[in-house]
């Protein structure tokens, strides 16, 4: 009889094994290694550290079909504090000048982030907990109507909602 309950056993310790490990696989991601992404276009958001910078308080690029590269930076404005998001496509490197900045930002607006339930709040900081989602008001038509869509560019536009898919590691 010892013998028959031993599969059992171990196949109770099995399951209970996996029940136990999993929410550690689901464990937090710190925002600066977030990865997310938009299933209908299948654009993707990296989020990388920002190396102390004094203005910056997030970075990130956003891959588009065709291999198009976004590079996107969060600064809080002063005043009423909001995360200020600016994507650029093509910048010039070094010194620029804020015309030729303005010329290669594709779209700049206040960054969301929902949690499971739906709350929305303000994009934290690095050193924080990624949020489950990520808004980024009217981005579709800002893009679809940037140098970086059509021929040459790419083609499928992205939803303003992009969903946590990982963490770098």
């Amino acid at each position: 009889m010892q013998s028959a309950l031993s599969p059992t056993i171990a196949c109770a310790a099995g399951v209970l094994a996996v029940l136990f490990t999993g929410p550690a696989a689901h464990a937090a991601c710190p925002l600066e290694l977030a990865v997310y992404g938009d299933a209908e276009s299948e654009a993707g958001i990296d989020f990388r550290p920002t190396m102390d910078s004094a203005t910056v308080t997030n970075s990130f690029k956003m891959v588009l079909d065709k291999g198009v590269v976004l590079d996107g930076i969060v600064m809080w404005t002063d005043g009423v504090a909001r995360p200020h998001g600016s994507l650029m496509y093509k910048c010039p490197t070094g010194d620029i000048t804020g015309d030729e900045l303005a010329a290669c930002t594709v779209w700049e607006g206040v960054i969301y982030g929902a949690d499971d339930k739906g709350n929305i709040a303000l994009l934290p900081a690095e050193g924080t907990d990624a949020p489950k989602s990520l808004i980024f008001p009217d981005l579709g038509a800002s893009l679809q109507m940037s140098a970086a869509y059509g021929p040459g560019g790419f083609s499928k536009v992205p939803w303003d909602v992009f969903l946590l898919e990982g963490c770098q590691e």
